[in-house]
């Protein structure tokens, strides 16, 4: 725990101007980023009595080892750069809104010449147009299934598209008039577009237009006699009625409004979001955070609009901003979102009628949604708190190891050796901390020797981390070839020390490894030749799930009901998914590389022609230059080229059926390929499955 009068500037060294400030820890990580109006005032604040703090302030400037910061203009720039930094940084003191869901949209993809209407997840795409969020996928479907009879834009991706383009025929929506079908030029671009903007403006609100148009329609077509022609623009407009009626008007002056409702507790709180356009709620959200900073109310609402619309610009900003407290101060905000949007936005709190009743509709939303996520929580963090004090306690650990890092060995028979790391934080996974390995230091299969060189590897980095960050200064911590080394991260010195979570300065409570005794030995030695001893060490076997721990001839037996065992287990098994999807991955790429890929100018066509031509690569490679030569495209000195080539390359040695003992003939365009991707001689017993580790 650190003293915060150990890293307090000179209260002269403080501007007194508008700010931006960053709380860092020990290991350089960025643990908590504030904006200011003075920073001179604000940071004083955090160098009072640590008895007068609010505990999580108390937590967070014993945890930080030093603060900075940077002068802004103005208040609007201070928020904006708040934004990115925690964005970029993920600080943990932070408030981060947690989407409790990934929300589907209703998207129309204006950016394509051929406007396409999906449903689409995640980050949003310039160029398109976004409907929703909706609660469900479904919705979204049974909405446009309903459109469609009106607006028959396209629906269909790309590969059916291009297909149908190519045989000349539609889909079975083009036949049932629920396509326009574009695809076979039934209706040119421009008019395909046209309807697509007409479908937007409708999902948009614009709703009186179009159902004027189709009454008027009908009439005439009743009054010309035409009743087949006027049934079905009554079934269009039954249709437009029905999509319209799954959105409640709630608002009667056809409002484009936001409503943002908090429900908080000491320790949490939850965020709902109701998306009303044209006075009908057309999408709904939500997200809970951690209250890890002393925060009002309006604090939070700050937090909200920064996340809602930091990334949004335009239309997708509304003219009016609906909350239960005000940011203060407010200027700075309502400016910040005219900016977003390019017009004014209105931001305040509604006083009386409709907008006042649906906010409380939204902040029984929130509190539901609060009480829910605390009724899941609640058995959640028990359940990892108690897995985390039985791993303590089985270890005789000093502490909760809140960070695991697990490592395993893959390869196959011998071939492509790679390891992996995962970290659980918390008892939970961060796989944006993940690494992947290649065993550089020997060929062959030796577990152990493998476990030895990840390890090393592994701390050698967090060792040099320390010595560039001047935690720790050694003579000669990193041996030669450690730059890049294969980890998966970048190489010593290829980023700036600016604090960001995903480096290897930060070490583990506890490493486990896949394996028993000797890979524990391994990885002990590994990190006593480094000078590490304060990093706990055990191993899960597979074979009676035993917990090894080094030094001991008798493994430590936790209960099978045992909540540490279970979170063991999974760390463990998450490992091993991580290192045989790479093992496969580096695989896969090793078969695919051929001797025609070292020939200078040879393309992909023309080596599928030599293997038509031939049938397989020991035929090719048995082959005169003139027999070469006679395969359309291949002149003499290719022909040359590719007889050196196949003459310098060692033949694959052969496949052998373990069953029978037979030999396998070397038949490359005869064999199959398992669903792993492991090529299997046609008609043979599968002779490596099962033999992965």
């Amino acid at each position: 725990m650190a003293d915060p009068s150990s890293y307090r500037p000179s209260p002269g060294q403080i501007p007194d101007s508008p700010g931006v400030y960053k709380f860092r820890d020990e290991h350089r990580r960025v643990i908590y980023v504030g904006k200011a109006k003075s920073l001179r005032q604000r940071l004083a604040n955090y160098f009072q009595d640590l008895a007068g703090l609010h505990p999580r302030t108390r937590s967070m400037v014993t945890t930080a080892a030093s603060v900075e910061w940077t002068v802004v203009s103005t208040e609007v720039e201070a928020l904006q750069l708040e934004y990115s930094w925690i964005k970029e940084f993920d600080p943990r003191f932070n408030v981060k809104y947690r989407d409790d869901k990934s929300y589907p949209y209703l998207a129309v993809t204006m950016n394509e010449q051929y406007p396409r209407v999906q449903v689409m997840r995640g980050h949003k795409k310039k160029g398109v147009r976004y409907f929703g969020p909706y609660a469900h996928a479904w919705a979204i479907r049974d909405t446009v299934d309903l459109l469609l009879r009106v607006f028959p834009v396209r629906t269909c991706s790309a590969g059916v598209f291009k297909n149908a383009a190519r045989t000349g025929r539609p889909c079975l929506l083009g036949y049932i008039g629920k396509c326009s079908a574009p695809c076979v030029e039934r209706i040119s671009a421009e008019d395909h577009r046209e309807l697509a903007d007409e479908f937007s403006d409708f999902m948009a609100g614009r709703t009186g237009t179009y159902i004027r148009r189709l009454e008027k329609r009908m009439t005439d077509a009743a009054e010309e006699m035409e009743y087949e022609r006027a049934a079905r623009l009554r079934d269009d407009i039954e249709a437009l009625k029905k999509a319209m009626e799954k959105n409640a008007v709630v608002l009667a002056d056809a409002t484009d409004a936001d409503l943002i409702a908090v429900a908080e507790d000491e320790l949490e709180a939850a965020v709902q979001i109701f998306h009303v356009r044209g006075g009908r709620v057309r999408g709904q959200r939500g997200w809970v955070t951690d209250k890890v900073e002393a925060v009002t109310t309006g604090d939070l609402v700050e937090h909200a609009l920064q996340q809602l619309y930091g990334e949004e610009t335009g239309d997708s900003v509304p003219k009016e901003v609906l909350v239960p407290a005000l940011p203060d101060p407010v200027g700075p905000v309502q400016e910040w979102l005219t900016g977003r949007r390019g017009a004014q936005v209105s931001l305040r709190i509604p006083q009386r009628g409709d907008k006042k009743a649906l906010m409380e509709t939204v902040a029984r939303n929130a509190q539901q949604s609060l009480v829910l996520h605390k009724t899941k929580r609640a058995s959640d963090l028990t359940t990892r708190s108690r897995a985390l004090e039985e791993i303590a306690e089985a270890l005789d650990l000093d502490s909760a190891p809140l960070r695991i890092e697990c490592y395993d060995i893959s390869h196959l028979q011998g071939d492509d050796v790679v390891a992996s790391m995962v970290v659980f934080e918390d008892g939970l996974a961060r796989k944006s901390e993940y690494r992947r390995f290649q065993i550089k230091g020997f060929e062959g299969q030796d577990d152990v020797r493998s476990m030895h060189e990840v390890i090393t590897r592994r701390f050698r980095r967090y060792l040099a981390e320390k010595e560039k960050t001047g935690e720790w200064v050694e003579d000669d911590s990193a041996g030669p070839g450690d730059a890049g080394d294969g980890l998966g991260a970048p190489a010593i010195g290829a980023r700036d020390d600016d604090g960001r979570p995903k480096r290897f300065a930060y070490p583990p409570q506890l490493v486990v490894v896949d394996g028993g005794q000797p890979q524990v030995a391994a990885a002990r030695r590994a990190l006593d030749e480094l000078g590490i001893d304060d990093i706990a060490v055990c191993g899960l076997a597979k074979r009676l799930e035993e917990v090894w721990v080094p030094g001991e001839d008798d493994p430590v037996i936790l209960p099978r009901t045992s909540e540490g065992l279970y979170l063991l287990q999974r760390v463990r098994d998450e490992a091993h998914r991580f290192a045989i999807t790479y093992q496969r991955t580096k695989r896969a790429k090793r078969f695919r590389v051929s001797p025609l890929d070292e020939v200078a100018g040879l393309g992909e066509a023309r080596k599928q022609a030599l293997l038509k031509h031939f049938g397989s690569l020991k035929k090719l490679r048995s082959a005169t230059i003139d027999q070469i030569c006679e395969v359309p495209g291949i002149g003499r000195k290719t022909a040359e080229t590719i007889a050196v080539a196949l003459a310098q390359a060692a033949p694959a040695a052969p496949a052998v059926n373990t069953a029978t003992g037979e030999i396998m003939e070397e038949e490359e365009p005869g064999t199959t390929a398992d669903p792993s991707g492991e090529p299997v001689a046609a008609g043979s017993p599968d002779r490596r499955r099962g033999q992965e580790t």
